[in-house]
């Protein structure tokens, strides 16, 4: 009995220790990884991922001899050409090209260190504090998550976009051939695809189209400058006002052990009239340094959609583009740009604008070298230069009107881009290139309120240079200004921008706002893809007070304007009528306060307000036809 007691307590404990066990499998099937917070790597789990791991490792030895054959190719006669990028034969190389220091903003050039040599230097280059830090629009929110799975996948994104650059920027490279009509460079398509046969490419409809070009110029700046304006958002816009409307860094990406910092980026760019649409990027920007004088920029869309929740989606992609900067040594840089899109344009293109848009004109590298040209003179134009009227301005004064006039300039190309919601309806009577919104104001250094917004485009048979000359004139400007109500004007300061005539910051008395204690702020610049004319009404007292030096950064003005730019027709396209040998687009654009205050605008001050600057706009419009001569 005793011995059966045993035997049956020995059971029980064995039955106990049987459920125990079963328990404890059960928590080991099912058991999470304290680190990653996951199921742990099972055998089979183990040779799918060594398996994974040595088809990654076999594609990254490929893509390290094809970069050896690039390198190879280019070395002596491209761009890059220190003895450092001899190509390794193992993974090195491709260390080489993407890895190096974190790249975060470069170091400022410690001025006691420098010697006379490097003074000199930089006595010619620019002065990147002169670009000043302007509040961009309210952002837009974007709801963006990233696991560490992407990160191996933006990684493999950056990598042969980086490869793809390095030897699109070799002239000789069969990618590149020249156009029949225009003698541009550009893309190869059936040779680009066997070149760079990178499966990151956007799905392509039948309506898009790819637009590539390339264009090389010396830019007054050093290479470490350009760069540390290329990566802060703010500063980029303030370099391109007239191309970058919107900017901003969604987030920054590292990319592991490889030890470059990566940054996601949001971009809007814009053709300043309300008849074309904007163009919005979701990329990846990259900047590496590949020798002591020799920088690139790297600039590629990624397929975020899934990541980021956005009101609408952006039709935009961008294949590898960017720039390569080669630092002279005499404070300037050769700044190479190569830009590759593909756009799919939501609505289909105004008639007047096509020209200029399908011929690669409007977003192409050609405008980026200019425009990064011409603001680089801007910014470190002396503020001593000659000046037929200056009335004793102080150099401060200088300085505060050509910060009031870059902040109407970037507040003028920003309102320009009306094509996304229109909060008015315009009245069936107008013309259908006329384009009106009302918008509440935002900005920090303005009156609150709500703004009426009104803008036009429109076509003239003369090349832009002869309509910008005639703006300009002071002797003419009565003819179509309407602060002038038909008088002459007086010029009271000029300050210069640039070299070339009309490039400056003028200070004009007019016959209408003289009577109101007022003045009128204008800007205007010419180059060789276009022109504008900025000005705005501002308060006499207040010219007084920052003339002396007074604080510039509060200063209301709403400003009006009018961009000029060719439009975009070639030589052999025109007709044989002597009228028709140049074209040139107009956008004039209106805009007024509402009110002073954040109360509710009724329907009866929108069409007060809507109506006035409606009258302004057509009135500037039609007497700038009369007086050019061109009638419907």
């Amino acid at each position: 009995m005793n011995e059966r007691s045993d035997n049956e307590s020995l059971q029980i404990e064995n039955e106990r220790f049987r459920c125990d066990n079963k328990i404890m499998k059960e928590k080991l099937e099912n058991a999470m990884c304290p680190q990653c917070d996951d199921l742990p790597i099972g055998k089979e789990e183990r040779a799918l991922h060594f398996q994974k791991m040595k088809m990654e490792n076999q594609w990254l030895r490929e893509q390290t001899a094809r970069l050896s054959k690039i390198i190879s190719s280019i070395r002596g006669k491209s761009v890059v050409t220190d003895s450092n990028l001899t190509p390794p034969a193992d993974e090195s190389l491709l260390r080489q090209i993407i890895s190096g220091s974190s790249i975060g903003y470069p170091p400022p050039i410690n001025q006691e260190n420098n010697n006379n040599s490097t003074d000199n230097v930089r006595a010619h280059s620019i002065n990147i504090n002169n670009i000043p830090i302007i509040s961009p629009l309210t952002p837009k929110k974007f709801s963006f998550h990233r696991d560490n799975g992407e990160q191996s996948i933006i990684s493999y994104v950056v990598v042969p976009a980086m490869i793809e650059m390095c030897g699109l920027f070799h002239l000789d490279n069969p990618c590149w051939v020249k156009s029949s009509t225009d003698e541009r460079w550009l893309i190869h398509r059936e040779y680009y695809d066997k070149a760079f046969p990178n499966p990151n490419r956007p799905y392509k409809s039948s309506t898009a189209r790819i637009e590539s070009s390339r264009d090389c110029g010396v830019v007054p700046m050093t290479a470490i400058e350009l760069i540390q304006i290329f990566l802060d958002p703010i500063k980029w816009m303030n370099m391109f006002p007239t191309i970058v409307t919107e900017a901003r860094i969604l987030d920054f990406l590292d990319s592991g052990d490889m030890g470059i910092s990566i940054q996601l980026m949001y971009e809007k760019l814009h053709i300043l009239s309300p008849l074309v649409d904007a163009r919005e990027f979701f990329f990846i920007r990259c900047c590496k340094q590949l020798d002591h004088t020799t920088w690139i920029m790297l600039d590629v869309s990624y397929d975020l959609f899934k990541e980021i929740q956005t009101c609408a989606p952006s039709y935009a992609w961008k294949f590898p583009s960017g720039c390569i900067i080669q630092d002279m040594g005499d404070g300037t840089s050769l700044v190479t740009w190569i830009e590759h899109v593909q756009v799919d344009e939501k609505n289909q293109v105004n008639h007047i604008f096509r020209d200029l848009l399908y011929g690669r004109q409007t977003y192409g590298a050609k405008r980026w070298i200019v425009t990064l040209q011409r603001m680089c003179e801007r910014y470190n134009f002396p503020v001593d230069a000659l000046c037929p009227t200056r009335h004793g301005l102080k150099e401060e004064g200088l300085q505060n009107v050509k910060q009031i006039s870059q902040r109407m300039v970037k507040s003028f190309c920003e309102i320009l881009s009306m094509t996304e919601k229109l909060d008015f309806s315009t009245s069936s009577k107008l013309n259908n290139t006329y384009r009106v919104s009302i918008r509440e104001n935002e900005e920090t250094t303005q009156s609150k309120g709500f703004i009426a917004t009104a803008a036009t485009s429109l076509w003239f048979p003369f090349a832009f240079k002869t309509i910008f000359n005639f703006l300009k004139d002071d002797k003419t400007r009565y003819q179509w200004d309407v602060f002038a109500e038909g008088n002459n004007v007086t010029e009271l300061v000029r300050v210069l921008t640039g070299t070339l005539p009309g490039n400056d910051i003028t200070i004009i008395q007019s016959y209408m706002l003289k009577e109101n204690n007022m003045l009128l702020l204008e800007e205007s610049s010419i180059d060789e893809m276009g022109a504008f004319l900025i000005y705005g009404p501002i308060d006499l007292p207040i010219v007084t007070s920052i003339a002396i030096g007074g604080d510039a950064t509060k200063v209301d003005i709403f400003p009006l304007g009018i961009i000029i730019s060719p439009d975009g027709r070639l030589a052999s396209e025109r007709g044989n009528n002597g009228s028709e040998k140049d074209g040139s687009i107009l956008t004039v654009a209106f805009q007024k306060l509402i009110c002073a205050n954040n109360n509710p605008v009724s329907q009866e001050q929108r069409m007060e307000a809507v109506t006035s600057v409606l009258n302004l706009l057509s009135s500037t419009v039609l007497h700038i036809k009369a007086a050019l001569g061109c009638f419907d």
